[in-house]
């Protein structure tokens, strides 16, 4: 290395370290300046919920509106919410429930949102998810509600119509499915573990790739992942963090057949977000059963000029041949707009809950 260049990088090398020695006084500072923040709620008796999702919305969105780059907002992103759970977990880390096990999508989604110092609690099924939040043993909860390839996902949608727990933030993951597997060639895979949702947003590449290979539905993809590790001949649909946990290498990247693959989860909890500035509202209602009703319940929206962003039918539990609907709309439960459509809703719905409002996801 020629005197010149190593002048040259000894100078840039060490304004990094300067840099770096600001980072950590400015990340500190930070820190103290969050403890304040729950020591004042403390004083005043707010303690009780540490987490707050609208605040979170509103300073990732800031931090992207004031960007100069060259970092990609995404990374900026990343870097806040880290910073953000480090924070929280000097009060508390929280608690976060999720469809185990570990190495799932889900848990790909609970670390997106919530940052790696969450206290993750992987469950064996949806309504255990659910139950862990409603007996308090966990804060929040993260369960799919719908994917852009096979639409909504069923269970979560039945136990949010009976749970009290609020949806007080989402979730939107790409998902890269990936064959995973010991051996080094398709001719040799005789078996294709993965989760049912899985299977179906891989199936035409399935039929190219592997025709002969038996599938068989897991519970989850991590589960599969643990099969596919221990079996001769036998291959796993995953993702990247199942890969990894359980060291299974990579025969084929991204073979999902919709090349946007996208699943959106929710974040549950006993508390209701408050507004952010750029939020939605989700909600369940039925409608009379007869001609025009569901166009005379949907009404409202349009006469308050609230925009619908999603409408889903769903068979009720409690009768044959009818339905509920599950519905997003723009817009907070407590701006006017919202709060004039939903009253009018209330008295056209033969049944109405509103299941949160909560802010867009950030990304």
């Amino acid at each position: 290395m020629s005197n010149e260049l190593h002048t040259k990088l000894s100078v840039v090398r060490s304004e990094i370290d300067s840099i770096d020695a600001q980072l950590i006084d400015l990340l500190n500072r930070r820190a103290r300046c969050a403890q304040q923040v729950g020591e004042i709620k403390a004083q005043h008796g707010e303690a009780g919920f540490i987490y707050r999702p609208e605040r979170e919305a509103q300073i990732l969105r800031r931090i992207q509106e004031i960007n100069p780059g060259p970092l990609s907002n995404d990374s900026v992103t990343w870097f806040f919410r880290e910073v953000m759970s480090a924070c929280l977990s000097l009060e508390q880390a929280l608690g976060i429930a999720f469809l185990g096990p570990l190495g799932t999508f889900s848990e790909s989604a609970a670390t997106r949102h919530f940052g790696h110092a969450a206290n993750l609690m992987p469950q064996v099924s949806i309504d255990d998810v659910f139950r862990e939040v409603e007996a308090s043993h966990a804060d929040y909860a993260v369960v799919p509600v719908e994917n852009s390839t096979e639409g909504a996902i069923g269970r979560t949608l039945d136990l949010l119509m009976t749970s009290p727990l609020k949806i007080c933030g989402e979730v939107v993951l790409r998902i890269h499915q990936h064959l995973l597997s010991n051996e080094t060639s398709f001719d040799k895979i005789t078996k294709v573990y993965s989760h049912a949702q899985s299977l179906a947003q891989c199936h035409e590449w399935l039929n190219r790739s592997l025709p002969k290979a038996q599938r068989i539905s897991m519970g989850s993809n991590a589960q599969a992942a643990q099969f596919a590790a221990s079996e001769t001949g036998a291959a796993a649909i995953a993702g990247e963090a199942a890969a990894e946990r359980y060291q299974l290498p990579l025969l084929a990247s991204s073979i999902e057949d919709e090349p946007n693959n996208t699943t959106r989860f929710v974040v549950l909890g006993r508390q209701e977000a408050g507004p952010s500035g750029r939020d939605k509202t989700s909600l369940i209602m039925s409608a009379p059963n007869q001609t025009g009703s569901l166009c005379n319940l949907l009404a409202p929206l349009s006469e308050a000029g609230v925009s619908m962003t999603r409408l889903e039918s769903r068979p009720a539990r409690h009768t044959l041949w009818e339905y509920v609907f599950f519905v997003d709309i723009e817009g907070h439960r407590d701006e006017p707009a919202v709060a004039t459509a939903l009253t009018e809703l209330g008295r056209r719905a033969a049944y109405l809950k509103v299941l949160g409002s909560y802010p867009v996801a950030v990304y």
